[in-house]
């Protein structure tokens, strides 16, 4: 897809600061930490969009981004581990799923991985419940740069033995593999809107 045009919107905290628009929205979910922002910056080709830190838990709202003015990305944030009071980790959760469940315009979620590691017990929920309520997703495994051919392959054997995900793509930030995938499922998606 050609990127035209690529505009932070708002970070919402609550049901009533969503966008009022129809536009079909794309939604990246994952674990602190896991790379969402990098994978949004590196699959629109621009640099500090969505904003990536080494701290876990640095996104703490629903960030939504105007995509050739044609549709939204939302930058979800990430559960686990996070340096926030947990009833602040707790409220994330709860505006995730408000998100998740009540947004007409969601067309795919994107549940990231790192392909390094097997997914964890919050992944495998996040798993259930979007396969229980029947949510179009994918799931993505970043950071396969940092494995051997051989490692990824045994890798994404595992992440899908335990995912209930028709599909997996290996991704890399740094090398942009997978871009071109993940784009192919996104345009799909939205033209099903």
């Amino acid at each position: 897809m050609k990127i035209t045009g690529t505009e932070f919107i708002k970070s919402a905290f609550e049901e009533s600061q969503w966008p009022r628009d129809s536009l079909p929205e794309v939604a990246f979910l994952g674990r602190s930490n896991v790379g969402k922002s990098s994978l949004i910056n590196s699959l629109l080709g621009v640099r500090g969009l969505a904003r990536t830190s080494s701290t876990p838990g640095r996104t703490q709202a629903l960030n939504f981004f105007l995509i050739n003015n044609r549709f939204h990305f939302v930058d979800l944030p990430g559960y686990g581990y996070a340096r926030a009071p947990k009833a602040v980790r707790q409220s994330w959760g709860e505006m995730a799923t408000d998100y998740l469940a009540k947004r007409a315009q969601l067309v795919l979620s994107i549940q990231i991985v790192d392909a390094r590691h097997d997914p964890s017990k919050l992944d495998l929920q996040l798993d259930e419940w979007l396969s229980t309520h029947e949510k179009p997703r994918v799931v993505v495994a970043t950071k396969s740069d940092k494995l051997s051919q051989n490692e990824l392959r045994k890798s994404l054997e595992r992440i899908g033995g335990a995912l209930q995900a028709d599909r997996i793509i290996a991704y890399s930030a740094i090398t942009g593999r997978g871009r071109d995938a993940l784009w192919r499922t996104i345009e799909e998606a939205i033209k099903r809107f």
